[in-house]
């Protein structure tokens, strides 16, 4: 693609604003961060891998960070481009209750298949574990975890969660959109 302009169009800033309600100030200055972090105007899977190991020292930020990864490129073309990630900031950092548990269905539906199964969600969870080091506290497993969240969210019991089913249970237990957000904030 080559090295990105230094200037947002219009359309693409006005976009943006609607899209992640930042000011444009605040969007001039994150596309100035980006292009300094990722002067082709594009951030790979492994530069975004990076993010997560700053961010995430302590523990193995891989696998969290591919699926994240995943959920942030919309147009599923490997990269990162900014208006994917400011997208993504935009929902991490103030986005509605609603928006939040959308881009989480988008990192745990794996297979993309429209529902997040018990495996799904295992392994995310585990991955989420590694990266924070949460499964050495003594709290609950990954699996033990995920059978808490089923029981709770899972009202027609047939073992998937739909985006319906997910929405409906993070609105009614905040404890578990911070549970299921928190590793994905970027901003």
């Amino acid at each position: 693609m080559g090295k990105q302009s230094s200037k947002l169009k219009p359309e693409t800033l006005e976009d943006l604003k609607t899209q992640t309600n930042f000011s444009d100030a605040e969007l001039l200055e994150w596309y100035k961060g980006f292009l300094f972090e990722c002067p082709t105007g594009e951030l790979s899977v492994e530069e975004f891998r990076n993010i997560y190991r700053k961010l995430f020292p302590h523990g193995n930020a891989e696998k969290f960070a591919e699926h994240v990864f995943r959920a942030f490129d919309e147009n599923r073309d490997g990269k990162l481009d900014f208006r994917e990630f400011m997208c993504a900031v935009g929902i991490t950092s103030r986005g509605t209750v609603e928006t939040k548990a959308k881009l989480a269905f988008r990192i745990y539906d794996l297979d993309k298949d429209g529902y997040i199964t018990e495996h799904e969600m295992t392994e995310i969870l585990k991955a989420m574990y590694k990266m924070t080091r949460e499964s050495q506290k003594g709290g609950l497993s990954a699996e033990e975890k995920t059978k808490e969240i089923f029981m709770k969210m899972d009202k027609n019991q047939d073992g998937n969660l739909s985006m319906q089913e997910f929405i409906k249970g993070v609105q009614t237990d905040v404890s578990i959109l911070r549970l299921l957000t928190s590793a994905s904030n970027t901003g």
